[in-house]
């Protein structure tokens, strides 16, 4: 049964090519098997995934794993896609877990995700630099600005990007606003000690 769903995905891959001036691509490769993924992403205003398509150099398992991945994200918001992808190993909703590890071998699965968590953080940086709201947006994902995440800090006595992503769920998502949440807390720190 698994193996049908694999050889129906390699034979006849969904949303194989690639989107003109998409909203975030990304790629990831592996040395040990030669295998590239590259996945790109339209989202929409809303933060939701419109469109995702992908193309691959690699074996028919990296192909099924990325036409498996990009039909699943769509729909999802950049923040659900983002956690499913670093939360990977435990998160049951992905259909990508539903195979044993024979199936599917991890190397291939962590390629995609790779991939797509590429693609979010190029997003991300875009959003963050088009941003025009009054406060400095920082975590995109999460709609979490700077004002927000120094109020948490201040309120809770946050010491770390992991108080902060509980406190906020900034950081929660691609993880590319980790170093601002890094400033925004050593400035903070050396604040409190004048």
């Amino acid at each position: 049964m698994q193996q049908d769903l694999i050889n129906e995905h390699f034979l006849n891959p969904q949303n194989v090519g690639a989107i003109e001036q998409p909203d975030g691509s990304g790629k990831a490769a592996s040395f040990t098997c030669g295998g590239l993924v590259r996945i790109a992403l339209r989202v929409d205003t809303d933060r939701k995934i419109n469109d995702a398509k992908f193309k691959v150099i690699g074996c028919h398992v990296l192909v099924a794993s990325a036409s498996l991945l990009t039909q699943e994200i769509k729909g999802k918001t950049t923040a659900e896609a983002a956690q499913m992808a670093q939360h990977r190993k435990s998160y049951s909703g992905s259909a990508l877990n539903a195979y044993e590890p024979s199936a599917l071998p991890a190397k291939c699965v962590a390629l995609c995700f790779d991939a797509l968590l590429s693609a979010i953080s190029e997003y991300s940086d875009s959003i963050r630099e088009e941003w025009v709201g009054d406060d400095a947006l920082i975590c995109t994902c999460f709609g979490v600005t700077e004002r927000e995440i120094e109020q948490q800090i201040s309120s809770q006595s946050l010491e770390t990007i992991d108080d902060v992503t509980r406190s906020s769920n900034a950081g929660a998502g691609c993880g590319s606003c980790s170093s601002l949440i890094q400033d925004i807390l050593d400035c903070h720190s050396r604040e409190s000690r004048l």
